[in-house]
């Protein structure tokens, strides 16, 4: 008959501990009657473990969010600080790549098209556009492959998946705020020049609300990249019809007769947000309260409808 020595015995007892508490809520059931006891006798209750990517209360999942706020906050700022490293301008890009946008959609729709004819500084309005724009349409682009591409670290451990999403939304505005602060430089120095005024001071306030919605679209179309794999491969064609319906690059006020597809457009929450930045930023008033109202609305709403979606699928997200 074989004997089990001491050390055996001692690391099966700590496997059967570090299993205990990794698997959280059923794994205090799957233990040997004698070590359960044992285990309480030391830590007492067991009844709060719960199993490895299981799905937490939605409280305590945001609780883990916010505890790990300074994680993402350092990954966001890292992954923002190398992403042109590999390049031969290296940071640069962070403003010839906004700028070459703009440039490029000016010539087209303002020198050979003429469709700026009727803004008073078309160079300010497509501007804004652009660079603004980019923000909300890298959220929703990015957020599709969110899932697909952090599959080895959703395998590898175990932490609340939204903040891959938050993660996302933060590295994108790092990225975008040398680019925003060449648009502001812009509008400014080329004619007709758009004096900054006390409603710029409203600027801030809008950019944080455009992140909230950003926040939201990348955690709801995380979810949907997650569940429809193929829809990154439309994504182009999505950003390029919320473009075109968003007001980037002209008024569409100028081209659309029907009041019920106008309302529809303006009812758009990125139209809306450029709306306000060009607002505040080139007629140097201040938005009316309805306004404001539907921006908040659409960003805390989505916010919320995005948390709570990507929080209820959190299990499939490392399964597949």
């Amino acid at each position: 008959m074989t004997r089990t020595s001491p050390r055996s015995e001692s690391q099966g007892l700590r496997t059967q501990w570090r299993r205990a508490w990794s698997t959280r809520k059923s794994g205090a059931q799957l233990l040997s009657t004698p070590l359960r006891r044992d285990l309480q006798s030391r830590y007492g209750d067991l009844s709060h473990l719960r199993r490895v990517g299981s799905r937490p209360p939605l409280r305590e999942y945001f609780t883990e969010l916010w505890d790990r706020r300074h994680f993402i906050w350092a990954g966001a700022r890292g992954e923002a600080l190398t992403r042109y490293s590999n390049e031969r301008l290296g940071a640069l890009w962070y403003i010839l790549r906004p700028m070459l946008d703009a440039a490029f959609y000016w010539v087209i729709f303002g020198l050979v098209l003429d469709i700026g004819g009727s803004v008073d500084n078309y160079v300010a309005f497509i501007l804004i556009g652009v660079f603004m724009f980019q923000l909300s349409s890298r959220a929703i682009t990015g957020g599709t492959g969110l899932i697909r591409g952090s599959k080895p670290m959703l395998r590898a451990f175990a932490f609340p998946r939204a903040s891959l999403g938050a993660s996302l939304v933060l590295r994108d505005l790092f990225v975008g705020m040398p680019a925003i602060g060449v648009m502001l430089v812009a509008i400014i120095a080329i004619p007709p020049h758009e004096w900054p005024t006390v409603t710029w001071s409203f600027f801030p306030i809008i950019l944080v609300l455009q992140s909230i919605l950003n926040g939201g679209l990348a955690l709801s179309f995380g979810w949907l990249g997650s569940v429809l794999p193929d829809l990154a491969q439309a994504m182009s064609f999505v950003a390029r019809l919320l473009m075109y319906g968003s007001a980037v690059l002209f008024p569409v006020e100028r081209f659309i007769d029907h009041p019920t597809v106008l309302a529809i457009i303006q009812a758009n929450p990125i139209y809306v947000v450029l709306d306000l930045y060009r607002a505040v930023l080139m007629e140097g008033s201040v938005p009316p309260l309805a306004e404001w109202l539907v921006l908040a609305g659409w960003a805390f709403g989505a916010a919320v409808v995005g948390f709570v979606v990507f929080w209820i699928n959190e299990e499939r997200y490392s399964r597949e």
